[in-house]
């Protein structure tokens, strides 16, 4: 870490490049303990946050961060009430993770016995024992020793205090949760997208739903050495949430979301080391909030901008299709595939203004040609394609009437292409009707097919 800066002293010192380098080269002990620990935090917070988040269950990590703070002060003031001093880091963890446990117990217990659903579940216990943490940590500072005892470090986290043993306890629990994922990793994607067809298999659900929330809690009660109980939700969610946004199956996304969490963890930690009085878990936090602004934006499944796009690619093409198909039917029964604009117009009731557009960018893919005195003749090319386009129209007209009921007066004018909805031996039914003269809104016989 940087040193040989006053506590008085608010100024920013930019890093020099040995200092940048110590800290990327993790050339201090300290340094290298804290990335190590926050790194494998990052990682198994990452790999059980994406069953958590798939599970709809995101606010559990709240509950159960919040649920851990009167174990700490019970536990605290347990050791003080044998002789101890109260401050051993593995008595405190040991008492967060038992009343984790506890919470997830009631979570579940309200969840499975009451009408009451998760969201309600979470709230109460959520509420119900941090208020009761908060008594009992108030109680436990104006103990002898309590207020030097550091119980507060708790609630926002203290990743600079790290020392060997936390940071391997770390990865020690990232490893079983790796290997527990593996291992169960089918069974808890099937409880996470169809918990009833879980039960229908004869699956133990409640068990595997306890594992899962164990888990969770596990990941809960390490994180509050690095990010602290407010904090532990985001490390849990966030990494999750971003790797949604890149990946398209589950795997894809455990493998992500560990990813994500590490970067994150390495990235804050190397932040807070060049920083002075940079608390490490905010950072961490901040950065992962970073991550997920950039995948939410350029994610490519369901990103904004890969959204908009493909929302634009859709809006041309179907603009495309439907100027093609106004062009076949203002010259359907003409020898010479000729019209002008104000036949389109007139057709379809379009602004003048759109239709001029629509017929440059045909012309811009060689479906049509301006000729003079405001004529237009449709090519070669642009009469196949607008040949396809109508009869998968008529097709899915007579699948509208056929198959849906939908009186031939109802239907969509602007359908999409077929292919996409239908397989292929209901196209090929879909064609026998057509060609048998099943009457329709629209019941122009196309002839050969396109």
């Amino acid at each position: 870490m940087i040193a040989n800066h006053s506590i008085s002293d608010t100024r920013f010192v930019f890093p020099s490049l040995e200092q940048f380098l110590d800290v990327l080269l993790l050339e201090e002990y300290n340094t290298r303990v804290v990335v190590l620990g926050v790194m494998a935090l990052g990682a198994a917070a990452g790999i059980i946050g994406t069953f958590l988040l798939l599970r709809k269950r995101a606010l559990t990590a709240d509950a159960l961060s919040h649920a851990t703070l009167p174990g700490i002060a019970v536990a605290f003031m347990v050791a003080v009430a044998v002789g101890g001093d109260g401050k051993s880091m593995l008595g405190l963890l040991l008492g967060a993770f038992v009343f984790g446990c506890i919470g997830v117990l009631l979570i579940l217990a309200i969840r499975h016995t009451t009408r009451l659903k998760d969201d309600a579940a979470i709230g109460i216990v959520l509420s119900v024992l941090f208020g009761l943490g908060l008594c009992l940590l108030k109680i436990a500072t104006e103990m002898p020793g309590g207020s030097a005892a550091g119980l507060q470090g708790f609630i926002f986290g203290k990743a600079a205090s790290m020392v060997a043993s936390d940071a391997w306890t770390m990865v020690a629990v990232a490893t079983v949760i790796f290997l527990v994922t593996v291992i169960l990793r089918k069974e808890f994607t099937v409880l996470c997208f169809d918990e009833k067809f879980s039960t229908s298999q004869g699956w133990p659900v409640v068990k595997l739903d306890i594992v899962l929330m164990g888990m969770v809690a596990v990941v809960t009660v390490i994180a509050l050495q690095s990010v602290g109980l407010v904090l532990a939700v985001a490390m849990l969610i966030i990494p999750a949430a971003s790797a949604r946004y890149w990946a398209k199956n589950i795997t894809s996304m455990l493998i992500l979301s560990a990813i994500i969490g590490s970067a994150s963890g390495w990235l804050g930690a190397t932040v807070s080391a060049l920083v002075p009085r940079m608390p490490t878990g905010p950072v961490i936090v901040l950065i992962c909030g970073f991550l997920f602004v950039v995948s939410f934006i350029f994610g490519r499944n369901n990103g904004v901008v890969i959204s908009q796009w493909r929302r634009l690619q859709l809006q041309r093409r179907v603009g495309m299709q439907h100027i093609l198909r106004a062009m076949w039917e203002v010259c359907e029964d003409k020898t010479e595939k000729t019209f002008r604009i104000e036949s389109i117009v007139l057709l379809r009731s379009w602004k003048l203004a759109g239709v001029r557009s629509l017929l440059k960018r045909a012309q811009s893919k060689k479906y049509a040609t301006h000729l003079q005195h405001g004529e237009w003749i449709v090519t070669e090319a642009g009469f196949a394609k607008a040949k396809r386009v109508v009869r998968n129209h008529r097709l899915w007209e007579v699948y509208l009437i056929t198959y849906a009921d939908i009186a031939p007066s109802h239907v969509d004018r602007d359908a999409d292409m077929i292919e996409h909805i239908l397989g292929k031996d209901l196209v090929d039914k879909l064609e026998q009707l057509l060609d048998s003269g099943q009457p329709l809104s629209s019941p122009h016989p196309i002839g050969d097919k396109a």
